[in-house]
């Protein structure tokens, strides 16, 4: 059971949902968005996150949808992981987020969910990181697209009260060479020690890591030294290891020079399969 009373109300547009939010907010309440509702019910549990108001965002037209519109692949960040592996519009992305907890909370984790959530793993934000992916910010005043890249820093940098409404995603990026690896301590199921989502577009490398940092990240400066071929394979992961962000993490899962040797070992596998082999 949560350990705390809420309001609860299902709004059906975005500006209703909106001047919700801050409406229940000058009324010195806490509100949340709800839409998968996976991080409310289990962090409510563990008095990790606490709501005396619940929004709940699911009767958004559109929010639970997947469609081509021009040249933009748009996904409802309402949707969740599982239809998004199921349907496969875009395969890294459906690989990626195949991989994440196992198949009955896949069923509920919503893909917004997954990439403004406070676990900080948010995996499924790496192939949108290097597919230079718009998102569809919903906010007092309306509905505004951003690269993804301009304000996903570590986290999804959002406005008191905006929430992520939709992800537009550049239709050729679907047909991309691409590699998606997950290496855990053990099992098939549970947090990474490493996630590597690597793309290829011309001849240019493009990766993005969870697991490695206490939050998800894509490396310009590495890719340059992953796309520089005067050196070898082996001294161009090398060399980008030095543009690693601080902290490594060192857990449980995996101390932090064990998680910069399995790093290193898994680009240097997902370099040799965007040389010429199939996607892993």
């Amino acid at each position: 059971m949560i350990p705390f009373d809420f309001e609860y109300v299902k709004p059906k547009t975005i500006q209703e949902t909106t001047n919700l939010f801050h409406s229940l907010a000058a009324e010195k309440k806490t509100p949340l968005y709800y839409s998968g509702g996976t991080e409310i019910i289990t962090l409510g549990r563990l008095n990790l996150i606490y709501t005396d108001a619940v929004i709940d965002i699911n009767a958004l037209p559109a929010f639970h949808t997947i469609r081509f519109y021009e040249n933009y692949l748009v996904i409802g960040a309402g949707v969740s992981l599982t239809k998004v592996e199921e349907e496969n519009p875009f395969p890294l992305l459906s690989k990626t987020v195949s991989e994440i907890a196992d198949r009955t909370a896949r069923n509920k984790i919503s893909l917004g969910g997954n990439i403004c959530g406070g676990i900080y793993y948010r995996e499924a934000v790496l192939p949108l990181l290097i597919s230079d992916s718009l998102v569809g910010i919903a906010g007092r005043a309306g509905l505004h697209y951003h690269p993804i890249n301009k304000v996903f820093n570590r986290e999804m940098q959002l406005q008191k009260g905006d929430f992520l409404f939709n992800i537009l995603i550049d239709r050729t990026y679907a047909d991309l060479p691409f590699v998606s690896v997950k290496r855990r301590q053990q099992w098939n199921v549970g947090y990474p020690l490493v996630t590597v989502c690597a793309l290829k577009k011309g001849e240019e490398v493009r990766m993005a890591f969870s697991g490695v940092c206490p939050f998800p990240f894509r490396s310009v400066e590495m890719e340059v030294m992953f796309n520089d071929k005067s050196y070898s394979l082996e001294d161009r992961v090398r060399r980008s290891l030095q543009y690693l962000p601080k902290p490594i993490l060192d857990d449980v899962e995996g101390s932090s020079e064990y998680r910069i040797f399995v790093l290193q070992h898994t680009i240097l596998d997902a370099l040799h399969e965007l040389e010429g082999g199939p996607n892993v």
